[in-house]
């Protein structure tokens, strides 16, 4: 029942990429497996990096279970559909039931999405990865497939307007090669890997990505370190503290 909700909500997402003329640069969907349980890992810059995340599933036919948080779920609009699409509410108070749920669905030869950071970047760089992703890996039995998106965060992201005009802004998305969650390894340690991985993955997209901040009014959107004016990771966490 659930793929009665989720496809027709895939292609009005397509449509809206249209609306909006989103120039989508897709390379490594081959990575993600066409049967059998993975659990897919990405960096988290935006509101919207689920939908491209799924997005990336698509060429292999796959449809992605999100773990997202609960909050979402309540929401008279995004509720019902997130229920529908059979994504996975995540009550950071009691996360067993959302592990004991990914976990049920990885055995079922789901493929789950996770976005280990846990909150969206600020700085649109890397933060700590936690290990959740790596532990249900391990316990089911499945790959880690590691992957990354930029762009997103013109659209969407916390701290700044949304921007769903027909504005023909990019977006990269580069998919890994699967990582084996081996059972005899520390999680902490496969969780080091996926997280270099991945960051390899950010650069990747951020060398492909076709188009440079227009002016000094736009260069919020790229991290201090590739000479935007996007908080540095000491800055976010200066400023939570406070």
């Amino acid at each position: 029942m659930a793929e009665l909700v989720y496809r027709p909500v895939v292609g009005f997402a397509r449509t809206l990429f249209k609306v909006w003329d989103l120039k989508i640069d897709l390379q490594g969907s081959e990575n993600i497996p066409r049967s059998g349980g993975a659990v897919l890992v990405s960096n988290h810059i935006s509101y919207l990096d689920f939908v491209f995340d799924g997005l990336a599933a698509l060429p292999q036919k796959r449809l992605v279970r999100f773990m997202a948080k609960e909050s979402v779920f309540r929401h008279k609009i995004s509720g019902p559909l997130m229920r529908g699409m059979k994504h996975i509410p995540v009550d950071r108070k009691q996360g067993e039931a959302a592990y004991a749920h990914a976990l049920d669905s990885l055995r079922s030869g789901e493929i789950i999405g996770v976005f280990p950071e846990a909150t969206i970047s600020q700085s649109f760089t890397l933060k700590s990865f936690k290990s959740g992703a790596a532990r249900l890996a391990q316990e089911a039995g499945v790959p880690l497939i590691p992957m990354a998106v930029w762009g997103t965060q013109r659209l969407w992201t916390k701290g700044h307007p949304r921007n769903f005009k027909r504005s023909h802004i990019p977006i990269t998305i580069r998919v890994g090669e699967a990582i084996e969650a081996s059972r005899d390894k520390y999680a902490g340690a496969i969780t080091r890997q996926l997280r270099e991985r991945v960051q390899e993955l950010l650069e990747a997209a951020q060398r492909a990505y076709p188009v440079r901040p227009k002016g000094p009014d736009d260069t919020w959107w790229m991290p201090a370190h590739l000479g935007g004016t996007a908080p540095t990771p000491e800055q976010v966490r200066a400023a939570e503290a406070h």
